[in-house]
Parts: C-alpha cells; sequence; structure tokens
C-alpha cells in the first residue's frame, strides 16, 4: 500500500501539472489574441495606404471613419443621408482585401461589368441593385457602419478590418480574419 506521504507528492505533481497546463493554455490564448491584434493592425496600415493612393489621385477624395470602418467617397451624392434605420438601394463589388482592389479576391457583386470581367457570371435578378433597412437586414458590422451616411448617387469604397468582418470565421471563399472592401454605388437612400 501507498504510504500518505507518496499519495501526498502525487497529489501535489498533478497539482503542478495541471496549474503549468492551465498557463500554457492562458499563455497561448494571449498569444493568439495578440497574433490577432498585430494582423488588424496590418489590415488597418493597407486600408490607410490605400486610401492615401485614392486621395493622391483626387483632389474631391474624402473620407469619413465611422465606428472601425473607413469610407473613400470617390463621387458625392445629394439629398438625405442614410440613417441607422433608413432604407438603401445600390450596387456593389465586395473583396477579401489584401492591399488594393486590383490585388484583392471579387467574392461578389450585382454590378454586370464587374462580374464579367472577373470571369463570374450574374442572371438578370442577380444583376439588380440590393434594397435593404439598414436596421433590419443581417449586415456584417463593418459594412453596417460604413453604409451609415451615404446619399443618393454616392459611389465610395467601403474598407474595415477582419474585426468588423466576419472575424474568426471563414465565409465562402473569405478567409478568417479577413479585411473586406466594398466598392459601393447609392441608387436611392430613403429614412421614412
Amino acid at each position: 500500500t501507498r504510504s500518505d506521504g507518496q499519495i501526498f507528492r502525487k497529489m501535489k505533481a498533478m497539482k503542478a501539472y495541471i496549474a503549468a497546463a492551465l498557463a500554457a493554455l492562458l499563455c497561448l490564448a494571449g498569444c493568439n489574441k495578440a497574433s490577432l491584434e498585430t494582423t488588424y493592425n496590418k489590415q488597418e496600415s493597407q486600408i490607410e495606404s490605400f486610401i492615401n493612393s485614392l486621395a493622391s489621385k483626387s483632389d474631391t477624395l474624402r473620407v469619413e471613419h465611422t465606428d472601425g470602418s473607413h469610407r473613400a467617397i470617390v463621387a458625392e451624392g445629394e439629398g438625405e443621408e442614410l440613417g441607422e434605420k433608413g432604407n438603401i438601394v445600390f450596387y456593389y463589388a465586395g473583396y477579401s482585401f489584401n492591399g488594393s482592389v486590383s490585388n484583392s479576391n471579387l467574392f461578389s457583386t450585382n454590378r454586370s461589368e464587374i462580374a464579367q470581367s472577373a470571369g463570374f457570371s450574374l442572371s438578370e435578378e442577380q444583376a439588380m441593385p440590393v434594397m435593404l433597412n439598414l436596421g433590419e437586414d443581417e449586415l456584417v458590422e463593418g459594412l453596417r457602419n460604413g453604409l451609415k451616411g451615404v446619399k443618393g448617387g454616392e459611389e465610395c469604397y467601403i474598407l474595415f478590418s477582419g474585426k468588423y468582418g466576419f472575424g474568426k470565421k471563414a465565409f465562402g471563399t473569405i478567409p478568417a480574419n479577413s479585411a473586406l472592401a466594398y466598392h459601393v454605388w447609392v441608387e436611392s437612400v430613403s429614412n421614412d
């Protein structure tokens, strides 16, 4: 039979093992979080560089920042701004962003000419503008935040890090934690 001393030493060793395992898990979780923040910071830098490159080619580019989203307005719209519960009709091209739109992976569009140049085929129905209510329809946080304030007739890019996109989940052809860019052409806005 085992002595009380042997049992005590085994229990002490088991506690030390459990404590070491928990410490390793906490370190791993902390390291993953730090790595993810580094990824998001790199994406923010790429977004800033892209916006700066757009600004260097245009005297009229205006940029809005809303809750983690960056909206680079290429062509100003007119009329009322889209509110948090407003309705919008728009065309778009969505990209998994890698520093510039031309280098990025187009994952969805309803613009026929963009679909054709990317080798996508759209049905007549798929080539129609999207109609949605900003307060009711499901959108990734970054796109929802970026659309706030757009006006009818506006053309813009809405960009945001993976933190405001699909996060840790891959979605279709979009890798987990991807920065996203949407090229948006607003047809109309209504806050009724």
